[in-house]
């Protein structure tokens, strides 16, 4: 799922961080995930295309967001099975099932905490929804 987002990882003081390049990242000062110890969190992610679009449709844009949120994740030594909570910030909630049936074609079976709230705005006009992402890394099994 997560092949086409390219995702650096770096370490420093015991931490361990993916970028996936995003023009935000320097500007704000953050990571798209960090990694301590056995603990991940995932940034929230907006459904933003390698080519710098957004799809038009709130469905679509969820998908593109989880598969940066796996990408992160994984780069991370993380599977999806790992992801123990999700955020998702949306700025239609009449327009929750599209976000809640994407989600669910992710993680119906692993079924993580979540929370879906509405805002007002993302960080970028065309995007509808942002997703953010826990995980606890546990023995293969």
């Amino acid at each position: 799922m997560s092949q086409d987002v390219k995702v650096t990882v770096t370490e420093r003081g015991g931490r361990r961080m993916a970028s996936t390049g995003s023009s935000w990242e320097p500007i704000i000062g953050y990571s798209r995930a960090v990694r301590i110890g056995e603990i991940i969190a995932v940034t929230g992610c907006v459904g933003l295309e390698a080519d710098g679009s957004f799809a038009p449709g709130m469905k679509e844009q969820s998908l593109r967001a989880l598969t940066i949120v796996l990408a992160a994740v994984e780069s991370l030594g993380g599977r999806k099975d790992d992801v123990i909570r999700t955020r998702m910030f949306v700025t239609d909630i009449s327009r929750w099932r599209e976000v809640g049936e994407a989600h669910g074609s992710i993680f119906g079976e692993i079924r993580p905490a979540t929370t879906m709230v509405e805002v007002a705005k993302l960080i970028d006009d065309a995007a509808l929804v942002e997703i953010e992402a826990d995980a606890v890394i546990r023995p293969a099994g």
